[in-house]
């Protein structure tokens, strides 16, 4: 048998991250999966096991002690990572008003300095071998600001900014990152999202624009390119061509993005009056199951209706949660 590349897929136990992980087994990587939820993980490890060599590893990006911990098991149990790819996020919904610090926090600690350690924390044995891949899954959000969306788009700027700083700064190294920017892609990721504000309402657009084929792009597909690019040391992937058309019309016309994206904040729901963080019902934080569970009969069929093939993805992609 010849070798076997390690990498490393944080975020790897569900969505996207899951089918990323699946996509390097098929091409020959002995593979390691991370994320904070053991129980979605052994679902994971069980559903990958089939396709090859996995180990699962409960892991908090957030946290820069268990990332070094994370590396060594990695190391002692499969080998240096050869490949790293940085999936692991969340996704918080609702108005600037509903949204605590602690959303930001939460968020840039996940998707903005969780990619930050990961990527230092494996760079020292890349840069000794003079090979390695690493992939920073970043978002359309990282580049231009979607409404409702403020926390996830501050993180994932700071991703996009780093990701392609370190590509300049490795360049001739042999050793290659890779910024990811996708699109909507239906990965069943509007169950496990995190709504504020007035939770149904917030549901009915954001459940609906993750899972309409028009609006996005089927996870296997995005993760086949995910991981073709990746392993190519391509310095920019993007996917969907709203993600396509998006960054080259604000780069062109910034001004006039930031106003047609106001536009349509403004359709999206309001924050009811007594809504203030931490004060109402409005302002709990709740998972996307059980904000769709908030609607009304009618409103809740329609929402259904238009969500299946979002939630026939969160079925297959390990994304059902708690509610």
């Amino acid at each position: 048998m010849g070798h076997q590349p390690v990498a490393l897929v944080a975020g790897g136990s569900r969505g996207l991250g899951l089918l990323v992980a699946g996509e390097l087994l098929g091409r020959g990587h002995r593979v390691a999966i991370c994320a904070r939820t053991a129980a979605d993980l052994e679902r994971a490890e069980r559903s990958l096991r089939t396709h090859g060599t996995v180990r699962a590893y409960v892991c908090d990006v957030r946290d820069p002690l268990q990332i070094d911990r994370l590396v060594a098991d990695v190391r002692r149990d499969l080998g240096p990572v050869e490949v790293l790819v940085t999936v692991a996020g969340v996704i918080q919904v609702g108005p600037v008003e509903a949204m605590t610090e602690q959303h930001f926090q939460d968020a840039v600690d996940t998707m903005l300095w969780g990619p930050v350690r990961l990527a230092r924390a494996v760079l020292p044995e890349m840069h000794e071998r003079g090979h390695g891949r690493i992939g920073t899954v970043s978002s359309i959000g990282g580049k231009v600001a979607p409404p409702h969306l403020l926390p996830y788009a501050v993180a994932k700027f700071g991703a996009t900014g780093f990701s392609e700083g370190l590509a300049v700064e490795l360049a001739g190294s042999g050793v290659t990152a890779t910024t990811v920017v996708p699109g909507l892609m239906r990965t069943g990721s509007h169950e496990r999202a995190e709504f504020t504000g007035d939770h149904g309402a917030e549901f009915a657009w954001f459940g609906p624009a993750a899972s309409l084929p028009l609006l996005t792009m089927s996870g296997e597909r995005a993760a086949r390119l995910i991981v073709r690019g990746v392993l190519a040391g391509r310095p920019l992937v993007t996917l969907t061509p709203m993600a396509k058309i998006g960054t080259r019309v604000h780069g062109v016309a910034p001004a006039t993005t930031v106003r047609l994206l106001g536009l349509a904040g403004r359709l999206l729901p309001a924050t009811p009056g007594a809504a203030l963080p931490g004060g109402s019902e409005h302002g709990r934080t709740v998972s996307g199951r059980r904000a769709g569970t908030t609607l009304t009969r009618g409103a809740r069929a329609t929402v259904g209706a238009l969500t299946v093939l979002g939630s026939r993805a969160a079925r297959r992609y390990n994304q059902r949660g708690a509610a």
